[in-house]
């Protein structure tokens, strides 16, 4: 939010709050200083045209920001405006340890992100509030702390994009893709996975949920005003459609060779490791749709021994993007 903006939203909302009456839309054009500068004192239709659509876009972000407006008949029979303290005043706030090491814990969490200086706020709030929060949760006592990696550039514009429910546009290149192909997506909703990223959103072009992973977004992601056609589900199933991409829902078990030093994350999966040799290990994994895909990701590194038809599979893949 531009920095006049927020300075002029901030005078408007304290005029609300502060007024121990209805105020009409005249005395708060003539209280601050924005409005009298944007639109001029009044008297020309164009001046007081610019001021009523300047105030309207106001009161409807004060209100999308939770603040709780009033429309009253005002004692001169004009319409006033007035947020009263009692209705806007937020409940007492009590954590117990537990909830506060929580509160604490997920802050730092966010330390490498966009959010760090929100959360870093907020925990500043609760503590001068009274909340017993420490700087440590966990008293010292754990040498590992938590954070999740931000790396991908389209990770804040897709963050906002979904916040403010507004249409992207981006360069998405699937695991067997040798090109980027552009994707039109409503996002729903953001999530990591495994140091991985993931985007889930309704595709307009495939009319059809889709999960994206950030790291294969190419070039600039572009933002567009436009609404959602899809209402954003409930519960968006995120973990349970990557699972399914990298083998997770498992129905057998796959035999895949690994150069030595290599394939870390399908090691931490693998049920029984062989080393055979000259660099080499064997590594039986549980194997289940879309292990392909995530085989590919290895490239040299990976070679698939059995079932045949994953061997077969991963081979295609890997033929489609030398073609490209």
């Amino acid at each position: 939010m531009a920095i006049a903006k927020a300075e002029r939203l901030m005078n408007l909302a304290l005029c609300l709050l502060g007024a121990r009456r209805p105020l009409t839309k005249a005395e708060l054009r003539a209280s601050i200083e924005a409005y009298i500068t944007a639109g001029g004192t009044g008297g020309d239709s164009a001046s007081d045209d610019a001021f009523n659509r300047m105030f309207e876009r106001d009161k409807d972000d004060l209100r999308e920001l939770g603040l709780i407006i009033e429309t009253v008949e005002a004692l001169d029979g004009e319409t006033g405006y007035l947020a009263r303290r009692d209705s806007n005043a937020l409940p007492p706030i009590t954590l117990d340890v537990e909830e506060a090491a929580a509160l604490g814990l997920a802050a730092k969490v966010w330390q490498q992100a966009r959010l760090a200086g929100a959360a870093s706020g907020a925990l500043q709030k609760l503590r001068a509030a009274g909340m017993p929060l420490a700087e440590d949760p966990y008293g010292g006592q754990s040498a590992l702390e938590p954070r999740i990696p931000v790396h991908e550039a389209a990770f804040e514009p897709l963050m906002l994009a979904a916040r403010d429910r507004r249409t992207v546009l981006f360069d998405y290149r699937k695991a067997n893709a040798a090109r980027p192909e552009q994707r039109h997506v409503e996002p729903w909703t953001l999530e990591c996975w495994r140091g991985h990223w993931y985007l889930a959103g309704w595709d307009r072009d495939r009319e059809a949920e889709r999960v994206f992973r950030l790291s294969r977004i190419t070039g600039r992601v572009r933002t567009r005003a436009l609404p959602f056609t899809v209402p954003v589900p409930d519960h968006v199933t995120v973990r349970e459609t990557v699972e399914s991409w990298a083998g997770e829902t498992a129905t057998g078990t796959a035999r895949i060779k690994v150069r030595a030093g290599h394939g870390y994350p399908l090691r931490a999966r693998a049920t029984a490791v062989r080393d055979l040799g000259d660099g080499w290990d064997e590594l039986e994994i549980p194997y289940g749709h879309g292990l392909d895909a995530w085989l590919v990701e290895f490239g040299p590194d990976v070679i698939v021994l059995e079932p045949a038809e994953l061997r077969a599979e991963v081979i295609d893949r890997l033929r489609a993007v030398a073609k490209g």
